[in-house]
């Protein structure tokens, strides 16, 4: 089979030598492939090694989290305060949704005096500022129009000096609030150690979409993280879905800049401050509205994209941050190269019982996650290798777009 080594036996001294049973791998520790002798001692390493950082990217992050809450609690002082808040919308292309964001915006639990809304339309060649406009009245409502598309953080550069707003609530035009959100959200600043807040973001009518169950959950599990990571010390990153700062403490982003929901969080923390995650704010999106390969690389790529932030918890250095940032964004970088190392490591052990039990479980799982790719009508039940293995591919692209510099704009 091309691209594959299988064990030779010409020219070898001692055939029992080239078997992969437990004799020969205990007495001589290698096999003979084309020419070249592996070390199965070596190609074992590999393989538990790839698998070690898998688990501890998913579970053992978690759990050290989980241990350390027991130990560890920095709890923030929220009060009922009312600040002036300026609820920003970045939007390009949200004809379809802009109205019925703003109204929701406009049903929010807080004084109707003390917030304003601002739509960003980021040259939009649909009617989303046409509609937008014909909902402001130039005080709690306003438009900026920006008629050429810029991208969103440029976006969000030109519109923040031009908020009336102490505190800067982001919110994605096509996530709702619910009607205490902003003002669960805004408790949290009555801690002056804080600095910046996010939104729980949950998502509806996953049931409609095949993996939406898969990315329900996903959000889950990022809540827990996040709460965790926000009880022991700062959140890393925030949902672009709802989040807060200080306008103060805004810096502008740089033109390339893809995640800026983690770029804004991070920065405050470089100031002194804290980044906080706030599960009473609650945001949330229709399930069809955030499912797809394309996001998952845009996502990705910020990620990568997110290793240059990594100054801002050295400088100075703040050991539970950095720790986040190790396990939760540079181990699960990680993760896409370790399985591919699992799975090629496999190939020489196939002669072991274990081994060979364990690759036939990989090939389960990526027939199943091909199947759930390719057939038009999706069981339920693929949905999960399918998402994994989607969200963990995004990884390569994301990389690829990078390192070539490849503007990876927001739809």
């Amino acid at each position: 089979m091309p691209g594959v080594l299988f064990p030779q036996t010409r020219g070898v001294s001692d055939p029992r030598a080239i078997r992969f049973s437990r004799g020969a791998v205990r007495h001589r520790r290698k096999v003979v492939l084309r020419g070249s002798a592996v070390y199965i001692g070596d190609v074992t390493w590999l393989f538990w090694l790839s698998v070690a950082i898998t688990v501890y990217a998913y579970f053992g992050y978690p759990l050290v989290l989980f241990a350390l809450g027991l130990v560890i609690h920095r709890p923030v002082r929220k009060e009922r305060i009312e600040p002036y808040v300026s609820i920003l919308i970045p939007a390009y292309k949200e004809a379809r949704v802009i109205a019925q964001k703003i109204r929701n915006c406009l049903a929010l639990d807080y004084p109707a005096h003390k917030f304003e809304i601002v739509v960003a339309c980021d040259g939009s060649p649909d009617d989303t500022p046409l509609i937008a406009q014909s909902l402001a009245d130039g005080v709690r409502v306003r438009v900026l129009n920006f008629p050429v598309n810029r991208g969103k953080t440029e976006v969000l550069n030109a519109s923040v000096p031009q908020l009336k707003g102490e505190i800067i609530v982001f919110s994605d035009a096509a996530a709702m609030l619910y009607r205490d959100s902003v003002r669960n959200l805004v408790a949290n600043f009555a801690d002056p150690q804080v600095g910046a807040v996010s939104g729980k973001y949950t998502v509806v009518k996953a049931e409609d979409v095949a993996i939406g169950k898969s990315e329900d959950f996903y959000w889950k599990y990022e809540t827990f993280l996040k709460t965790k990571e926000s009880e022991l010390s700062s959140t890393l990153g925030a949902h672009g879905h709802l989040h807060a700062i200080r306008k103060e403490l805004y810096e502008p982003l740089a033109p390339d800049a893809i995640n800026d929901d983690y770029i804004i969080p991070v920065s405050v923390l470089a100031k002194g401050f804290r980044a906080v995650y706030e599960p009473a704010a609650i945001v949330f999106e229709e399930a069809q509205e955030m499912t797809g390969f394309g996001r998952r690389v845009r996502i990705m790529a910020g990620n990568i994209q997110q290793m240059r932030e990594l100054r801002g918890l050295l400088r100075p250095f703040q050991t539970l941050p950095f720790f986040f940032f190790f396990s939760h964004k540079i181990v699960r970088l990680l993760v896409p190269l370790a399985m591919l190392a699992a799975l090629a490591a496999n190939l020489f052990l196939l002669g072991l019982p274990l081994y060979r039990t364990l690759f036939y479980g990989q090939a389960v799982f990526y027939t199943l996650a091909g199947a759930e790719a390719l057939w038009r009508i999706r069981p339920r039940f693929l949905a999960l290798p399918y998402y994994f293995t989607m969200v963990n591919a995004a990884v390569f692209v994301g990389l690829y777009q990078v390192l070539v510099r490849r503007k990876v704009a927001w739809k």
